[in-house]
């Protein structure tokens, strides 16, 4: 039992499990962001594609609300197991590319303590799988290096696909791992079936995704081309390297660089050359398309695992490696109130500005921002905002209450009112943002339309315009606190004959 025991207590399932636990008395701070009450509401509504992204992360967000409702621990139990499996494959991985349990170890520590993956086990979000399939796909590259079993690539596509149908973003490490392909020995490949076969499997796997799309007119694109023309922040080669520090953790990018250069320089297998290439050719391309910073963020379990086998072979003495285990895991201590809701908001606040981060260090959208970072400034406001709302709702005329509607300015407003609002009577809400814009005004008119921000004077095409109540959460985003709600009354033209205009797609 003793040897059994010792066995299964591998650096892999000692930091999976630690993982899990930080998560578990974690998540429950503050409340619901932002996209996972847009998610709920899309997977509420289920569909083969949505504008912004395919169907699996709504369908989770719907089900764990389902089970779980407003208790955030259980609602975020799947990004919390994800996460968990993703630091213990990042051990596994050291342990494939010829590491020990120090590389191990190393790796999995790095893994858990940087800040990016400690809040992607907090949110479900089209993000939560995508370290893991990246990894996934770098793991059956490996493999398919060790074995020259070209059958590895089945795999790599079913890992690819089940990618997609969470984010769409592994198309570009797809597509950047095959330009770095022809420069490694995979390039022979080419000259057999199975990348091929794997190719037509991925395209089949995700084919009723890609016809939604087909069908809607392909909106991830319009989508896509927001962020590229305004919505997100432009960023120097130097602010966007910054970034990456930040976001993984400065004594941290001391093991991710050492990875490049390990995979890089002299690796023990040629094919391993594929990651460094890949990460080049991708910061390059989110550099001149205006990427945010974190569209990397998946590569960097990778790059981890390979760092933790550079410093394996750097530092023999025991006491070494000692010292580095400590300053990894010091720097995941010194940085998770960052990362997971765990500090009330003045302390949070304090606590930042003793570090010298501001909300701005790590924005990646055009916004002007609360004294809260925006992942945490949009877990503020929603119920607030609803039950104001629905005060205003109450308030109307019998006869206008019948016909009254929330129209939201974001998905956001929108999704709150569709969740939070069910308690107090609302009917649901519309809003010409993203998915809800192909879901319509549901029969609204707007005769009667409860709005949220913006001035008397931006609303001329209606008869009434009366302000009958204000949000006021101190630490929600500038644009959902202190904003007047409006009840406008005698619109020119219905909502039907003018809905085109309302997309809003960004």
């Amino acid at each position: 039992m003793a040897i059994a025991w010792r066995k299964a207590a591998t650096p892999a399932v000692a930091l999976g499990v630690l993982t899990f636990l930080v998560h578990l008395v974690a998540n429950g701070g503050y409340g619901i962001f932002r996209d996972e009450l847009y998610f709920i509401v899309c997977g509420q509504r289920l569909a083969w594609g949505y504008v912004d992204q395919p169907p699996l992360v709504p369908l989770i967000a719907a089900w764990s609300y389902a089970l779980a409702g407003d208790w955030l621990t259980g609602f975020r139990l799947v990004p919390a197991l994800v996460m968990a499996v993703t630091v213990g494959a990042t051990a596994e991985f050291a342990k494939l590319l010829g590491g020990g349990r120090f590389a191990q170890g190393l790796a999995g520590i790095c893994t858990l303590a940087a800040p990016v993956f400690l809040a992607g086990g907090v949110f479900v979000s089209t993000d939560m799988f995508q370290p893991l399939t990246w990894l996934g796909v770098a793991w059956c590259l490996v493999k398919l290096a060790e074995s020259r079993d070209e059958r590895w690539w089945i795999a790599f596509g079913l890992v690819a696909a089940f990618s997609l149908w969470s984010k769409y973003a592994i198309v570009f490490f797809v597509g950047a791992l095959a330009v770095a392909a022809l420069f490694t020995p995979l390039r022979r490949s080419l000259a057999k079936p199975w990348v091929y076969i794997a190719a037509a499997l991925m395209v089949v796997l995700v084919l009723p995704n890609v016809l939604w799309q087909q069908a809607h007119g392909w909106p991830f694109l319009e989508l896509g081309s927001a962020g590229v023309h305004g919505k997100n922040r432009v960023l120097p080669v130097d602010a966007f390297f910054g970034q990456q520090i930040l976001i993984v953790g400065p004594t941290l990018a001391l093991v991710w660089i050492a990875g490049l250069f390990k995979f890089a320089w002299k690796p023990a297998n040629p094919v391993w050359r594929v990651f460094p290439i890949a990460y080049v050719l991708l910061a390059a391309f989110f550099v001149v398309e205006h990427g945010k910073a974190n569209y990397l963020m998946p590569i960097y379990p990778v790059l981890l695992a390979g760092g933790a086998l550079f410093w394996e072979g750097v530092l023999k003495p025991l006491w070494a490696r000692g010292i580095a285990l400590f300053l990894a895991a010091s720097m995941g201590v010194m940085l998770a109130p960052l990362a997971l809701p765990v500090l009330p908001e003045e302390t949070y606040i304090a606590y930042a500005d003793a570090l010298g981060i501001s909300p701005k260090a790590t924005a990646g959208e055009n916004l002007k921002l609360a004294r809260l970072p925006q992942h945490f400034a949009d877990m503020h406001g929603w119920p607030q905002m609803a039950a104001k709302v629905a005060a205003v709702y109450h308030a109307l005329p019998p006869a206008d209450r019948a016909q009254a509607v929330f129209f939201a300015g974001n998905y956001g407003e929108a999704a709150a009112i569709d969740v939070y609002g069910k308690k107090f009577g609302l009917p649901p809400a519309i809003s010409g943002h993203n998915n809800y814009w192909i879901w319509g005004p549901r029969g609204h008119e707007g005769s009667v339309v409860i709005v949220l921000g913006g001035a008397p004077k931006d609303y001329d095409n209606y008869g009434s315009v009366r302000l009958a109540g204000r949000t006021d959460d101190p630490y929600a985003m500038p644009y959902e606190t202190g904003q007047p709600i409006y009840v406008l009354q005698g619109r020119n033209l219905s909502l039907s004959r003018e809905w085109e205009r309302f997309k809003h797609y960004e």
